[in-house]
């Protein structure tokens, strides 16, 4: 990534003195831009740098999510339009149209309701005790509550 975007600053300014391109993470890469022109540099940059050396990128699975802008334009990567969405995964985390974490926390607890609804008969059972049922709690419930809970 740092090759296909070191040609200027076209990336989110989070204060005065820094400044974000984009995250990566294995095989999966999130492109942050001010603007659609920026952006849809560092998408036809991106796919040069990875095309020499051999890596294709999957234009099914290549995203476009717009925060607080009114341009519509379309980002385009080899000849076809990206798919504009309003919410998306990366690294476990919803990310929705509105950049907070309510939509994240919502699919957590979720989660964790029908991790409860799946453990309701062994935990309304009278032959365990307290402590055995405290264990199944914090093993099938708490986890997936907290899983991907930044501390």
């Amino acid at each position: 990534m740092k090759t296909s975007t070191c040609e200027g600053k076209h990336g989110i300014q989070w204060t005065s003195r820094m400044q974000s391109d984009g995250v990566d993470f294995t095989d999966d890469l999130a492109l942050l831009s001010q603007t659609q022109q920026q952006i849809q540099q560092k998408t036809t940059s991106v796919a040069a740098a990875s095309a020499t050396v051999g890596l294709n990128i999957h234009k099914g699975k290549s995203k476009i999510h717009r925060y607080n802008t009114t341009c519509n334009n379309r980002i385009t990567f080899d000849g076809e339009d990206l798919e504009d969405v309003k919410t998306f995964t990366y690294m476990g985390s919803i990310i929705d149209e509105y950049c907070g974490s309510d939509a994240d926390v919502k699919a957590w607890i979720t989660k964790s309701r029908a991790a409860c609804l799946q453990t309701k008969n062994i935990s309304n059972s009278k032959q365990l005790s307290t402590k055995t049922e405290f264990r199944i709690f914090n093993t099938n419930i708490k986890t997936v509550l907290l899983y991907g809970a930044k501390t």
